[in-house]
């Protein structure tokens, strides 16, 4: 897999996001974020925070009552949406909502396919996407048969074979070992894709994303370097953040 290319490729811009859900609870209060080319980001914050309503917004699956989603310079809008969710890849927290057929090469094969690759060019987008995140191996087990770590990695394949410019990771780190934790790690890093990492680890964050953004009610109140952001404890304790117990910066 290969990373951005191009004057747009891998870039996301919010501006002004707001929703309400039908109950008429308010979810979002006009978010503005710019991610560029490359990037890889940290979005924090407690539960209820606005952190989910916010990233499935980001492929459609939501639509804002005000503001704007553009990714790659295409608004995200009823018209574009089967653009915009090839664009925008999400790895959700538990791979099993991503993985339903019998192997993990046919779950791989799902998305593209269903854009019309057939052949070579859809069996090399698969073993790509299976290479890049070390299950290329795996191609004909059962997704069922692997651990939960090698199964986040296959839900990430099905993600890359779409051939995404922006990649969004929710929770990476949850339910995984520290050898998993640091080989996913290692994945994303070397993906070289624009990245969103939502997660409640902000020792996962401070390894994998030098910029963090902290999302609490449904405003971001904090938008900088991940190790200036998480060294100001009067900032992570006003939101219900705080760092493992005992951990101490070198």
């Amino acid at each position: 897999m290969t990373g951005p290319t191009g004057s747009t490729r891998g870039t996301l811009e919010v501006r002004g996001l707001a929703f309400a859900y039908p109950d008429g609870r308010q979810a979002l209060f006009g978010v503005d974020l710019t991610v560029t080319p490359g990037e890889r980001v940290a979005v924090l914050g407690p539960n209820g925070a606005g952190k989910t309503t916010f990233v499935l917004h980001l492929n459609g699956t939501l639509t804002a009552g005000a503001g704007q989603v553009i990714v790659d310079g295409i608004p995200v809008a009823r018209d574009t949406l089967k653009e915009i969710r090839r664009r925008v890849g999400i790895v959700f927290q538990d791979p099993d909502d991503q993985l339903f057929m019998a192997s993990v090469r046919d779950d791989v094969a799902f998305g593209p396919r269903n854009l019309g690759l057939r052949g070579t060019e859809l069996t090399t987008r698969v073993e790509q996407a299976l290479q890049a995140t070390g299950m290329l191996g795996a191609a004909d087990r059962p997704p069922h048969h692997l651990s939960f770590g090698q199964r986040r990695r296959v839900a990430a394949s099905t993600v890359l074979a779409m051939d995404p410019t922006v990649l969004v990771l929710d929770e990476p780190s949850s339910n995984l070992d520290p050898q998993a934790r640091r080989e996913f790690a290692d994945i994303v890093t070397s993906l070289g894709l624009t990245t969103l990492v939502v997660t409640h680890d902000l020792l996962y964050a401070l390894q994998l994303c030098p910029r963090s953004v902290i999302l609490d009610g449904g405003r971001i109140v904090a938008d900088g370097p991940t190790d200036r952001i998480l060294r100001d404890q009067q900032l992570l304790a006003a939101h219900r953040l705080e760092l493992p117990f005992g951990f101490t910066w070198p």
